[in-house]
């Protein structure tokens, strides 16, 4: 297996990470040799990705439902009408009813966790109220839900159930009164059983079998039969996160997402075949990321045993050889310390720390998605079970951004309420600022008020 090693002690540790950061980013252009033949034969020309989804989402905007349809038929091969795209309430009825009785508990319990943990969280008013003799000042911050937001799922390679739990649940927590699911035409997709029981099983009733950046254009923009969200949130292929890029602005979105990764940071107490594990839990979405950074030199053969061994009998192995070897990386640090300042430049969505003393290798991590500490804490059981949410930033970018919640689905407002003297007292300031920037305009409707 050719896996990119690195020993800090005689190699540049920084370079590898810049390289793999930009590869895996989405401004990248991690697209097959198929994906690049297939758009010249749609366009008639060699176009990037960033060219394509300009073109896709333009259509869409100008010519609306008609370029929706047209993108649906040529991209993903469904030939339906502005009546067919939207999954008929009998076949979430039938898809529900025939759901196996343990998925659909699975399914609650799940909900309920993410409930549970998102609601823990959720923000609330704020009121301040400041008095001083006859003077008062109100100050509140009020949070009120999103009207509607539309959730993107994948469906390409696998089903996703657990993409819609990660994004409608907070929706729904922070109360959003109105969701939108688009997804694509495929049996993995809005003809999955499963996928359409989940959907039910929440209450969501409003489904698209649409994908791609016409779908993201037809949520941002609106076309006939689907009116335009305040949010887009959910994962998806290259496309799909350009898609989301541009039309921010017109839309919030969730985050700017590339390919799915894993830092692992480990120690001598950590075991070689469930860090193998876990850096073919993300190498295994196809493209995906797993790097390992260990100052246990065993470790780093102990683990590439392990991972030929896995790999072998995985079904989805051959896929994940192929992201490790373009993506991942063994990286020998000198000590915990030089592994987590590695760690914290890598940003990555998410940091597991399997170390005896996870907790104290915690307090010098800055820069992670999601965090999982100790050795029976895999990545997975943030995916699918534990409670905050799987949409989270990746390419670096957890840098600066943060995993989607509850919260995100609210909005903000300041309330401020003076009455005559605070106004009064605050009068002096006002006008000085005022006149400082040069608005008089702002200082006269102070004196207006006080004149009178």
């Amino acid at each position: 297996m050719n896996l990119t090693e690195i020993d800090c002690a005689t190699g540049d540790a920084l370079a590898v990470i810049d390289a793999l950061r930009q590869r895996l980013s989405p401004q990248g252009d991690i697209v097959s040799e198929a994906g690049r033949q297939r758009t010249l034969e749609i366009f008639g020309e060699a176009l990037s990705p960033q060219q394509v989804v300009e073109r896709i989402c333009k259509d869409v905007r100008d010519d609306g439902i008609d370029a929706l349809l047209h993108y649906t038929k040529t991209l993903d091969r469904k030939d339906f009408t502005a009546d067919e795209i939207r999954v008929p309430q009998a076949e979430l009825e039938q898809a529900h009813s025939l759901a196996e009785p343990s998925f659909l508990e699975t399914i609650r319990r799940i909900r309920d966790n993410i409930v549970e943990f998102q609601r823990a969280i959720l923000n609330e008013d704020v009121s301040v109220i400041k008095k001083d003799g006859d003077q008062r000042v109100e100050l509140r911050q009020r949070y009120l839900p999103l009207e509607r937001v539309g959730i993107c799922v994948p469906g390409g390679a696998a089903a996703y159930p657990s993409t819609v739990l990660m994004t409608a649940v907070p929706a729904q927590t922070a109360g959003v009164r109105e969701i939108a699911v688009v997804v694509p035409p495929t049996k993995f997709g809005a003809y999955n059983r499963d996928l359409l029981a989940t959907c039910h099983e929440l209450g969501i009733s409003e489904i698209y079998r649409i994908g791609g950046a016409q779908a993201v254009a037809a949520l941002a923009y609106g076309v006939e039969g689907i009116r335009r969200v305040d949010k887009i949130v959910g994962p998806g292929n290259l496309f799909v996160a350009l898609a989301k890029k541009l039309v921010y602005g017109d839309v919030d979105i969730d985050s700017n997402a590339g390919p799915s990764e894993v830092v692992v940071l480990a120690d001598e107490s950590a075991r070689a075949e469930f860090v193998a594990s876990d850096l073919i839990s993300q190498a295994e979405h196809s493209p995906g990321s797993g790097v390992l950074i260990t100052w246990h030199r065993p470790l780093i053969e102990a683990v590439k045993g392990e991972l030929q061994r896995q790999l072998d009998r995985l079904p989805r192995g051959d896929l994940a050889r192929e992201s490790l070897e373009e993506y991942g990386a063994l990286i020998l640090a000198r000590d915990s310390a030089e592994a987590t300042r590695l760690a914290d430049l890598f940003a990555p969505e998410h940091l597991h720390i399997s170390a005896s003393d996870s907790e104290a290798i915690l307090q010098n991590v800055q820069n992670a998605g999601a965090i999982f500490l100790g050795h029976h804490t895999p990545v997975a059981v943030g995916d699918y079970f534990a409670g905050p949410s799987h949409v989270l930033p990746t390419g670096g970018t957890a840098r600066f951004s943060n995993g989607l919640c509850a919260n995100d689905f609210l909005k903000r407002s300041s309330v401020i309420h003076y009455n005559d003297a605070a106004l009064t007292a605050s009068a002096a300031d006002i006008r000085l600022l005022a006149e400082k920037e040069g608005l008089t305009a702002h200082s006269a409707s102070v004196d207006v008020r006080l004149e009178s």
